[in-house]
């Protein structure tokens, strides 16, 4: 990675005494400050606007208490949270995260890389995140509907579809997203359906939201191999999870030529080399929640590997859909010397700073998460626009609408990249492209 630019080290080490602990805050953070060099030399406004550490602080951090009771009348309590962090482009916009990991600095984190992801999009969105320390994981249907209403109760006088908008991501899909709309229109007497995204297809939502972030990962990622003359067509591929982004992004790689030979949960891989059975995988963990280790029993010439490491498996092309910091420097170097020529990230930073400098010294094609991903976000957006118009479109035309957009996303990664002298440096061209956007905005909007 590049050493930070003398003009920002300062600024990276006042974010460090401020936000004591948040490692993953710091790390996002850092990543973006180092491609910020080049832009602050031709627009010295911005620091003197104080523009870069505007956008480290969010506007607004909210902590509070979620009480909740379980089917046995136990009391438990958890700690929920939504970081507002940037609406210089539009409403604050980012999903909620329920896992036993969240805390301020994972949700930090999220919400600073959806500022840059959001502004790539060119949708009018600002960047926020929030979510709970709670695990939905083996909790009845009852036990999370009363958690959802509790978070709810706090969190829904600080929504609004021109406020914040808020949107799933681990741990809540649209079941979790049902039961908080549910308990906003009961709290408000209002049916605002623009204030939550990823709302079930009856009840104001929009067709390929489930399979937008995988989809738009793997459109990403074919715009970057066409760059260099090739495509998916008859590439080995690995996904990492077995959740959401991970099933959409398999099931597009596969429309798209390629073939996906392993996905992975918290306890294992499968790896199948005739290519993975994308109807199984739904059908064990979004009809039936079952682990993907059961694939297996179905397919007797896969391979279930308790604990395995995925990027292991030898691969022409990488995409961790899974969580933050899951591919380390060795992780990288093993993916490159087995072949992998190109990493599209589903996920929210699930490459190191040394797994980063590893792929782009390798001069791979590269796609960060803020870039690659963004099409969850961007589908979200056209949920948004849906609302607003009292209309709903149809899954071709949503689609085609996500993919323009990820190849609009691609172009400008790749024009910005070229401008600063790095073409095919989507690192740069995403940080760049996202921070200036949002930094000419609140030069607009004055001293707020």
């Amino acid at each position: 990675m590049a050493q930070l630019d003398e003009k920002l080290e300062g600024i990276y080490q006042d974010v460090l005494k401020r936000n004591p602990g948040e490692v993953e805050f710091h790390q996002a953070v850092q990543e973006v400050l180092e491609s910020l060099g080049p832009v602050i030399s031709k627009n010295p406004e911005y620091l003197e606007r104080k523009i870069i550490e505007r956008l480290c602080e969010p506007e607004r951090q909210i902590i509070f208490r979620v009480p909740w009771q379980d089917d046995k009348g136990q009391v438990h309590i958890n700690r929920g949270f939504r970081v507002e962090f940037n609406s210089a482009l539009g409403p604050y916009k980012g999903g909620l995260r329920f896992h036993p990991s969240v805390y301020l600095g994972i949700i930090k984190f999220l919400g600073f890389e959806q500022i840059f992801k959001n502004s790539l999009t060119g949708m009018p969105i600002g960047g926020g995140k929030g979510g709970s320390d709670f695990d939905p994981k083996g909790k009845s249907d009852d036990e999370i509907m009363r958690f959802c209403q509790s978070f709810m109760t706090e969190l829904y006088r600080h929504l609004g579809e021109h406020t914040d908008v808020p949107a799933g991501d681990i741990g809540v899909g649209g079941r979790e997203i049902g039961y908080m709309f549910g308990q906003y229109k009961r709290i408000t007497n209002r049916w605002e359906a623009g204030v939550l995204t990823g709302k079930g297809l009856k009840w104001g939502g929009s067709l390929v939201r489930p399979e937008a972030t995988g989809y738009g990962a793997t459109y990403f990622i074919n715009e970057a191999l066409k760059v260099r003359k090739n495509s998916f067509e008859g590439k080995t591929c690995l996904v990492s999870g077995s959740g959401n982004v991970a099933i959409y992004t398999i099931e597009k790689i596969h429309q798209l030529g390629g073939k996906c030979v392993a996905c992975s949960d918290s306890n294992g891989i499968i790896v199948h080399e005739k290519g993975l059975d994308i109807g199984l995988i739904k059908q064990l963990k979004e009809v039936e929640r079952r682990r993907i280790a059961d694939y297996a029993a179905y397919h007797k010439d896969a391979k279930y590997i308790p604990g395995g490491n995925i990027w292991e498996v030898p691969c022409q092309v990488a995409m961790p859909s899974a969580t933050q910091n899951e591919i380390n420097g060795k992780d990288a170097a093993t993916l490159v010397k087995n072949g992998c020529t190109a990493v599209g990230e589903g996920a929210n930073m699930p490459t190191t700073p040394e797994g980063i400098k590893v792929f782009m010294e390798a001069k791979i094609a590269y796609g960060p998460g803020k870039a690659c991903n963004a099409g969850g976000v961007a589908t979200s957006a056209l949920e948004m626009q849906q609302n607003a118009q009292r209309d709903s479109w149809s899954f071709e035309e949503t689609e085609k609408k996500l993919e323009n957009i990820m190849k609009g996303i691609h172009k400008l990664c790749y024009t910005i990249s070229d401008e600063y002298g790095d073409p095919g440096n989507y690192v740069l061209g995403a940080n760049i492209g996202g921070f200036i956007k949002v930094a000419d905005a609140m030069v607009a909007h004055g001293l707020i």
